[in-house]
């Protein structure tokens, strides 16, 4: 009877098991289904940079890119257009009359990315860290001008300062150093220049997939107390060569491209006349320029200065290889940035007083020979770019044609980003692809970072170090920077940027613009004040 059963069931089972698999298998389909139907709903957004995102810290440098950090991190208030000082992490604030005391009214619900609450004593805390490394730091007077930090109450931090600085709400809003990690990316030492644990931030954007130099997945902040960005997630792709990078847009596997030198300005023309894309280009936010290295014995020579000067042809860089889409810059700053209009004559391209010039500091043709020589010493000047940026590549090529043709050897050297910043703090090089630093760092952290040896600052201090007025020159930034005078203010800055454009010291090439690039399903890209900003939270995919 047993065995009856068992073989009367056997097929009952196995109809049993086929519909089980069945079902499964129908179960399955739809759940792939639904998530493909998800990812299809999924807004993301591919973008590209020539260099790996760094370790997302807040509070160090290279290798962390700005743009990166300013999607994790907020600061207590934000630099808006035509530089309005605009209420962010703090709701309010107010400044005693010395000038001294700033007390900020911090804006209460606000968590960070991990659902931990923001408040006055996180803000000292990082503010604390940061302080404990100020040597990092000095390159921003307001570091050295801090004088304690309090947390006053929970929602109420207190700055106090040695003497009053007026930059201070504008160095406020920088991209770093001085923005907030939560209490949990803390390493256990408490010293974030030593490293985070997670990069954990109030910002709308929250890293939640990286593979180092290759891609890094940002997914929108849940939690953000502002505005939420309107595409799910943001895809960051490494792609160090811009020709590169122009065919992974044209083959759709990057969707927009945005900044300066991330490709060259032949291929920025050829996809603008294509007709096939979207293109922008931002009004000017920096000045393009060639530092020379007056620590080198050659260039401490104020005559070989004043002939590289004359020599080099900024309107045919800006004709052949801008497509005159740059202005032609005559200082160190662009007049337009408060307290830089000065009356000054440009050093404008003669190639006959170049020579003359070069003569005249005793760098004299030798017949049968390219190069001038002294004393048996050829002329070969170093020249410093970095080997992603398309557009330094292309202006130091002309440049080394240019200064061929007065018998002046250049050297191109080309490194990668990293090692690039490393050779050029070190000061190992003679002439060296700079900008200004646009707003809201100019001009005043810019000329308080050639002051300062600071890790973090410029290559400008070490360079300018072979000025006879070097000393003189940075008394007057440090007193510039400290006056409460208008008047003063306004005669100091006089002096000093007279004195640089004087001392030849850098040779302003144009004023540099970011571009977009971007397929037309794209929308919502638009530039903002600061230029190392990328608009990820006002893209939108359609």
């Amino acid at each position: 009877m047993l065995l009856k059963q068992s073989n009367l069931f056997r097929p009952f089972i196995g109809l049993v098991v086929i519909l089980a698999i069945f079902v499964t298998g129908c179960s399955n389909a739809a759940k792939d289904q639904d998530n493909a139907s998800d990812k299809e709903q999924a807004k993301v957004v591919t973008f590209s940079w020539s260099g790996d995102i760094g370790d997302l810290n807040p509070h160090t440098y290279f290798p962390n890119q700005w743009f990166s950090q300013a999607m994790v991190y907020e600061s207590l208030v934000y630099y808006g257009e035509g530089g309005e000082i605009k209420p962010w992490l703090a709701e309010s604030w107010d400044i005693s009359k010395d000038g001294k005391e700033y007390v900020f009214h911090l804006r209460e619900g606000v968590t960070f990315s991990d659902g931990s609450p923001f408040n006055a004593a996180i803000v000292k805390k990082n503010f604390d860290t940061v302080l404990a490394n100020a040597s990092q730091h000095e390159w921003m007077e307001l570091i050295n001008q801090i004088k304690a930090t309090e947390a006053v109450d929970e929602f109420t931090f207190k700055l106090t300062l040695h003497n009053p600085y007026y930059p201070t709400l504008q160095e406020l809003t920088y991209i770093r150093p001085l923005r907030f990690v939560g209490e949990a990316a803390f390493p256990d030492s408490g010293n974030t220049f030593e490293g985070l644990k997670e990069p954990i931030g109030t910002g709308p954007w929250v890293l939640s997939e990286y593979k180092k130099n290759e891609e890094a997945v940002f997914t929108r902040n849940e939690k953000y107390w502002g505005t939420k960005p309107k595409v799910d997630r943001v895809v960051v792709k490494v792609v160090p060569d811009g020709e590169s990078r122009v065919l992974a847009f044209e083959k759709k596997e990057i969707d927009f491209i945005f900044g300066n030198g991330v490709i060259s300005q032949d291929s920025f023309q050829f996809l603008k006349e294509s007709g096939k894309y979207e293109t922008k280009l931002s009004e000017p936010t920096a000045t393009r320029a060639l530092l020379f290295n007056t620590n080198r014995e050659a260039l401490k020579d104020l005559k070989l200065r004043l002939a590289l000067q004359h020599a080099f042809n900024k309107q045919a860089v800006i004709d052949h290889i801008f497509y005159g889409t740059e202005k032609k810059a005559d200082t160190l700053f662009a007049p337009t940035i408060p307290y830089t209009r000065i009356d000054v004559k440009p050093y404008e391209y003669n190639a006959k007083k170049a020579k003359q010039l070069l003569d005249e500091a005793g760098w004299k043709q030798v017949e049968g020979k390219p190069f001038r020589e002294k004393a048996g010493e050829t002329l070969q000047l170093e020249l410093l770019f970095i080997s992603t940026d398309n557009v330094q590549k292309a202006i130091a090529e002309y440049a080394q044609g240019e200064f061929r043709k007065l018998g002046i050897d250049v050297k191109l050297i080309s490194k990668e980003e990293e090692n690039f910043w490393a050779t050029a703090n070190e000061g190992g090089f003679d002439l060296l692809f700079t900008a200004s630093w646009g707003v809201p760092f100019d001009p005043h952290s810019y000329l308080s970072a050639i002051t300062t040896a600071s890790e973090g600052g410029s290559p400008d201090h070490k360079a300018l170090l072979g000025l006879p007025v070097k000393k003189e020159l940075d008394g007057k930034i440090k007193e510039v920077l400290l006056s409460t005078d208008e008047e003063k203010r306004k005669m100091l800055y006089k002096d000093i940027l007279t004195t640089l454009h004087e001392q030849a010291a850098y040779l302003p090439i144009s004023y540099q613009s970011n571009v977009a690039v971007y397929h037309k399903n794209i929308s919502g890209v638009n530039f903002l004040p600061q230029e190392y900003e990328v608009p990820f939270t006002s893209i939108d995919v359609n």
